[in-house]
Formats: C-alpha cells, structure tokens, sequence
C-alpha cells in the first residue's frame, strides 16, 4: 500500500480523491436512469417486465412476479440449515439492538389547560431493495428489513433481481422469509425502484425505500426522492483503522483487505502515528494478497483508494479522521475509548482489537447500512428512526388561549398576515376591551 506523509495539501488532494467515488459524480448515468424511472411511471409491469427481460435475462410477468410460499420452502430446501442457524442468531442480536431505539408518543399536560405531545407513527408501507446477481448478501435484508419491523410499519415489501431462470437466490429469500417481509418479487435494478416509487399492477407504492445497489439503484432513488423517502444515496464501502504502535499489524492488514475486496471503488485508509507500524502493515497487505480469493479487486481497491496516512500526533490523526467521516472507523490504540470521545464523525465505531469490521457486518447487532462519502458528518446509520414520522399534538382550552391571544394576533400582524390574526381574534369578538 502506498504510505504517504499527512500534511494539509495530501489531506486535502485525498479528501478530494475520495469525493470522486460519490454517485453524485456519475452525471452520465442520470439520462439512462431518468428514462427508466419514467417509462416504468408511465406503463407500470409493461416496462418493468421490459427492462427485466433486457437487463436480467428472465421471463418475468404478473403470474411470476411475486415470490410464492412454494418458491420459499424450496429456498430453505437449497440453503445449507447452518447457515439458516446463522441468520436466526444474527437477527436475534438485530431485534434486540433496533428494540433499544423506539421511541414512544408522549404528551404533556399542564394545570393551565394545554396539552403538547408528539405522536410517533410508523409508516404504513415500506420498500427494501436487495442486490441480485453475483452480490448475494442476506446480512443486509435482514439489516433493512428488521428495524422496519421493529417500527411497525404495516407492510414491507422486498425487491430484488432474478436470475436468468427466474429464481431468487435461496439465501436471500430464506433471510426475507426469517426477518418478517410481508411480500417479495423478482425485480431489479432502476425499474424496482420505480416500481416502488410509483407503483405498478403488481408491484405496490410504498413510502419509503431502502436499501444497497449499483450505480443505478443509488440514482433511482436519488430520482424518485420526493414522490417517496429513501434511506440515503450510498456510495462504495470504506474502512478508516485508526491505530498507534500498540496495534497488531497483521489484524490491521486484514481489517482494511475486508472491505477492499468489496469492489474495485472501495477505499480502505490507515491513519497511524507509527512509522514501524505502517511499514508492517503493507507487509502483510502482500502477504494476504498471494491468498485471498478476490486478489484482482482488492489490487485496484488499493491502487485507486487505498493509503497509509503517516501523522504527527494522535491529535492529528484523530482531526483528519473527523474529517473523512469515514463509514467504518475502527480505533486501535493504546486509549481506544478515550479517542472515541473525540471522534464526531464515523458511521460505525469498533473499538479496540478483537471488534473487527466484519463483526458489524454481520452479526453484533447495530446495523451495517452506514452513511458513506463523508455523509458521516450530517446523516446516521439506518435504524428505527428511519421508519416512524412524528406529529406534534397541540390543545389549548379558551382559558390557557386567553392570556397569550393579543400576543399572537400582535406577531401574525407583524407578518401582515391578517387573516392569521383574525383566525384568533373571533374567538374573543366582544370581549377583549380595546375592539
């Protein structure tokens, strides 16, 4: 891995490196995507039957489109049982972390004669995306599916692309099946996320959509963003390993090759005080690679994002963190917690040696959907949240209206908006002495 020293003018040229890998940036797409969305508002299944047959090689229609209870059970049949094991013990974790974040309606009386409150709704139908093709993840349906669940939204729906025979890949159904998803059917790519968007004669408009994919799937939902929610528009993964002299090398190597294997766009960063450290760490970077399977991808991960950042002072090392906002961020360091506490801006936080990336991923419980391309700085992990609106409650009886009246009608004329002003002034005509 290339090592290079931290100054202002390298912090600043790598920040501007990384940025390029933003879907925002893939402007020669948004026409081909933009069609699509638009064919598949227009003529609903006809288009996204179309471009089914076109992109996925299969043979979709109304009869097939949605995953059957029979499609299901043969999943099961086809998926090895320890991995199904697997699954159940990683959505217990899940469940539980997403119980932790729900949030109840909650009102406030007072004497006076007012109450205020908010209530908090889940919202009644949502969407969950999920790649298809050689990306098989069944970690992530369970990720975007059950803090949904968690919310209480009323209906989730999953969409993902068939294979040329028509099929769902086993595990992924086995992972919607466990999780809790209402509705599964066999469609990808910018056409699902239009379908859900809008709606089609199979397919049914949700409220939200959620969820990873290729460029096109990120600009879709970028496109449809309006007409419905979405969770974010994610960019490749990333890895920063903040570490010092105390860190193990060879898990340092092993924690930045995780994500690097992703795809050639992923950007995987040391930032260390520890010169000793960095030069070991590229060492076992080499030895990995004469190993693991996917060399060719995590090669070009490197070469186009991959860096050893050599700095000053922890101090230094913990300020250009922050300000990469990376969307995993391990801390290897002698006072792990203690530089946790300075840390504003990460996705995901693993802390200390033995809480490697991949124990995010897949199975502690906090979820693995992670904001990317510095996003860190403005937007949170997806969760419960993500599923539920709020509403303000708002009562007054004439007696706690009555002596702040004048005053409100005072600011709405201030606004010369007299119609605001005569909204409450009427239910006070012949009493208030200066009328």
């Amino acid at each position: 891995m290339r090592t290079v020293r931290l100054t202002k003018e390298t912090r600043n040229n790598l920040l501007e490196d990384l940025l390029k890998r933003s879907p925002n940036s893939y402007g020669e797409y948004e026409g081909r995507v933009a069609e699509i969305v638009e064919a598949v508002k227009e003529k609903g299944d006809a288009a996204l039957f179309e471009y089914t047959q076109r992109f996925d090689g299969a043979r979709i229609d109304a009869s097939n489109v949605m995953v059957t209870e029979a499609e299901i059970a043969e999943a099961y049949e086809k998926t090895d049982p320890a991995l199904v094991e697997v699954i159940r013990k990683a959505l217990v974790n899940i469940r539980a972390y997403h119980e932790k974040q729900r949030q109840y309606s909650w009102f406030d009386s007072r004497p006076d004669g007012t109450m205020l409150g908010q209530k908090v709704t889940a919202l009644a139908a949502a969407g969950v995306y999920v790649p298809g093709g050689k990306a098989v993840y069944p970690s992530s349906v369970l990720m975007n599916i059950l803090p949904a669940k968690v919310a209480g939204v009323d209906k989730i729906i999953m969409v993902t692309p068939p294979g040329r025979d028509g099929k769902v890949n086993p595990s992924t159904l086995v992972a919607a099946h466990e999780a809790g998803a209402d509705e599964v059917y066999k469609a990808g790519g910018a056409q699902a996320v239009a379908a859900m968007a809008f709606g089609t004669e199979s397919i049914p408009k949700v409220d939200k959509i959620v969820g990873p994919g290729n460029i096109y799937v990120a600009l879709a939902k970028k496109a449809v963003y309006g007409h419905v929610s979405i969770d974010s528009i994610a960019g490749p993964s990333e890895i920063l390993v903040l570490a010092d002299e105390t860190a193990n090398p060879r898990f340092v190597a092993a924690d930045l090759l995780s994500q690097a294997e992703h795809d050639e766009m992923a950007s995987a960063i040391l930032i260390t005080t520890s010169e000793e450290l960095a030069a070991k760490v590229s060492m076992e970077v080499d030895g990995f690679l004469r190993e693991l399977s996917r060399r060719e991808i995590i090669e070009k991960s490197l070469d186009n994002y991959g860096y050893i950042l050599l700095a000053e002072s922890l101090e230094e090392a913990i300020e250009t963190a922050n300000e990469i906002a990376s969307e995993h961020l391990e801390i290897v360091t002698k006072n792990p917690f203690e530089v946790m506490t300075k840390i504003r801006n990460a996705g995901a936080i693993f802390i200390g040696e033995y809480s490697s990336e991949p124990l995010g991923d897949y199975f502690a419980g906090p979820n693995h959907v992670l904001p990317t391309n510095g996003t860190a700085k403005f937007f949170s992990p997806l969760g419960v949240d993500d599923f539920v609106k709020k509403s303000s409650i708002i009562y007054y009886s004439k007696e706690a209206l009555d002596p702040i009246h004048k005053d409100i009608i005072q600011f709405a004329t201030s606004e010369q908006l007299t119609a605001h002003a005569n909204s409450i002034r009427v239910r006070f005509e012949g009493e208030d002495k200066d009328e």
